[in-house]
């Protein structure tokens, strides 16, 4: 029995490259629900219970094309290991 060598270090490369990546896509998913709009020069935040400021609809919108991203590579990993 011998290992290819090569092989095994292409994978172990891929795997971390894409578990690195996941975790900054899935990171910036998480920033970008939680980002909190700036109030306009001379102006108040809205009041929010809580305190916290609502997130914009473009910063939701790229948060859950984020996760659905993320989500779609864990299907494809699934997909990859059932097959």
């Amino acid at each position: 029995m011998s290992i290819d060598w090569a092989a095994l270090g292409q994978v172990f490369g891929i795997s971390l490259a894409v578990t690195v990546a996941m975790v900054g896509v899935f990171t910036l998913g998480i920033v970008g629900t939680s980002r909190k709009a700036a109030p306009e020069q001379g102006g108040t935040a809205a009041a929010v219970p809580g305190g916290a400021v609502g997130t914009s609809p473009l910063a939701r919108t790229g948060a859950y094309a984020c996760f659905a991203v993320c989500a779609a590579v864990v299907a494809y990993g699934i997909y990859l290991i059932v097959a």
